[in-house]
C-alpha cells in the first residue's frame, strides 16, 4: 500500500493551515447565521454577490495569485434543487489504514467537519460499514466509528447512505477462511444484514445492498464473492428481503461502477432489476458510482441510461462521484486537466438532474487531502472537489453551477 500523499507535508504545516482555514470557515458560518440561511431559496445562487471565488491554484481576475486557498461556503446546498440531497463520503479505514487517519474518520479535523456540515445534506461512511471494519470477527461487531458518523449526520440534519451489505471486497479473513456449510453461510449473511441494518433502522435512509456483483467482463463475480460463489444470483434477492424486513422504510439499492453509459454491464443490471421487481423483491433504486478517470472518454448518454432504470419505477442515484487524473510526483495536476475534470463532474450533475427520480448525488470525498485514489491508482489523484488545503477547484464551481441550473 502506498504512503498517503499528505506525507510529503509536515503535520505542523498542515495543522497551521487548517487552523487558519477553520477560522475563515467559522467566520463565514457565523455571518451566514446572522444573515439567514443561504439555502432558503433552494434553486437560487449562494450569494447576491456577482463575484465568484477564485478556484484554488488559479490567478484572481486582476492577475494576482490568491493569497490563500478559498474554502467553500454553502454553495452546493444553496444551489441544489429542493428534491436532491447532496452527499459526501466520510473518509477512514480501507485505503487510509496506513495513514494517521487509520480506522477512524476526519471528523476531528475542525475544518473538515465544518465544511461537511455546511455543504452537504447527506453522508456516506466510506469504509466504516464494510464487513472488515464493522464485523471483524464472526461473533463480534464494531460500530464505534460508524456510530460517530451517523451521530454527526443527525446532529447536523443530514441523512445517511449505508455502504455496503453484500460485496466481494474488503471482507474479513474469517469469512473466506472458514469452511461453512450452505446453511451456516446463509445464516452468516442474514445475521450480518439484520444486525447492521437493524442497528440503524430509521436512521440510515438508503442502503447499497448488493455492490459490484458483476465484474468488468460483465459476468457474475462467482470467483470473488463468497456468497455468489456458493448460491449464485439468488442470494441477491435474499439480501434485499432480509434488509427490507429489518427496516421497511429504508430504500434499497443495487450499486456499481462503469455502468454510467449503456453497455453490457449496465444491460445486465437492467435485466436483473426487471427480474427482481417481477419476483416482488424490494428493490428501490440503482446506484451509479461515478468513479471516472480522465484516461478514458467522458461517459456518453448518461441521462438516457439513467432513464432506463427510472422507467422501471426505481430511484436513481449517483453514489460515489470522483474524477481522477494523472498527477506529478507531488500530486499536483495541470490547470488544463482541472478544467476537464470540472466538465466531467458537471456532466454527472446534469445527467442526474435530467432524470426525475435522481434524488441523491454523492461525491466520494470532499478534499484531495483524504481521497482514496492515490492509494489505489498509481500516478493518479486530485480526484475531488477541493484541493489538499480545502481550496475550491473548478470542479466544485462546476457542480454548484450545475445544481443551480435545476431540472
Amino acid at each position: 500500500m502506498q504512503s498517503h500523499r499528505n506525507s510529503r507535508k509536515s503535520t505542523g504545516d498542515r495543522t497551521t493551515k487548517r487552523a487558519a482555514l477553520a477560522g475563515v470557515v467559522a467566520l463565514a458560518l457565523l455571518l451566514a447565521a446572522c444573515t439567514g440561511p443561504a439555502s432558503e431559496s433552494p434553486s437560487g445562487p449562494a450569494s447576491e454577490s456577482t463575484s465568484e471565488p477564485t478556484p484554488s491554484g488559479e490567478s484572481s481576475p486582476d492577475g494576482e495569485p490568491p493569497s490563500a486557498p478559498v474554502p467553500p461556503d454553502r454553495e452546493l446546498l444553496a444551489a441544489a434543487p429542493a428534491d436532491l440531497v447532496i452527499g459526501m463520503a466520510v473518509a477512514g479505514g480501507g485505503h487510509h489504514l496506513d495513514t494517521p487517519l487509520g480506522t477512524g474518520s476526519p471528523l476531528a479535523d475542525e475544518t473538515y467537519a465544518q465544511l461537511l456540515a455546511a455543504n452537504f445534506s447527506s453522508v456516506t461512511p466510506e469504509n466504516q460499514l464494510k464487513w472488515e471494519w464493522v464485523h471483524p470477527e464472526r461473533d463480534r461487531y464494531d460500530f464505534e466509528v460508524a456510530d460517530e458518523i451517523v451521530e454527526f449526520a443527525e446532529a447536523n440534519g443530514q441523512v445517511v447512505r449505508g455502504h455496503a451489505l453484500l460485496w466481494h471486497s474488503q471482507n474479513p479473513d474469517w469469512l473466506t477462511a472458514e469452511d461453512f456449510s450452505d446453511d451456516e453461510l446463509r445464516e452468516v449473511l442474514r445475521d450480518h444484514i439484520t444486525t447492521v441494518v437493524g442497528r440503524y433502522a430509521g436512521r440510515i435512509a438508503q442502503w447499497d445492498v448488493a455492490n459490484e456483483i458483476f465484474g468488468d467482463d460483465a459476468r457474475l463475480r462467482t470467483q470473488e464473492n463468497p456468497f455468489l460463489a456458493r448460491f449464485g444470483i439468488e442470494i441477491v434477492a435474499d439480501a434485499f428481503r432480509w434488509a427490507h424486513e429489518t427496516d421497511p422504510d429504508a430504500l434499497l439499492f443495487l450499486n456499481d461502477y462503469a455502468i454510467e453509459s449503456a453497455g453490457p454491464k449496465a444491460d445486465l443490471y437492467l435485466a436483473l432489476a426487471e427480474e427482481l421487481l417481477a419476483d416482488g423483491v424490494p428493490l428501490h433504486g440503482m446506484g451509479f458510482q461515478g468513479h471516472l478517470s480522465m484516461q478514458y472518454p467522458k461517459p456518453a448518454g448518461m441521462a438516457e441510461n439513467f432513464e432506463r432504470f427510472a422507467a422501471l419505477g426505481l430511484e436513481v442515484a449517483v453514489t460515489e462521484a470522483d474524477v481522477r487524473m494523472s498527477v506529478d510526483g507531488d500530486g499536483a495536476a495541470s490547470a488544463g486537466d482541472l478544467a476537464v475534470q470540472a466538465d466531467y463532474f458537471r456532466s454527472m450533475v446534469d445527467a442526474c438532474l435530467a432524470v426525475e427520480t435522481c434524488r441523491s448525488f454523492t461525491v466520494w470525498g470532499m478534499s484531495d487531502a483524504y481521497s482514496w485514489v492515490p492509494f489505489f491508482f498509481a500516478g493518479e489523484g486530485a480526484a475531488t472537489l477541493l484541493d489538499e488545503e480545502f481550496g475550491i477547484k473548478r470542479a466544485y464551481t462546476a457542480v454548484a453551477e450545475g445544481l443551480g441550473a435545476g431540472r
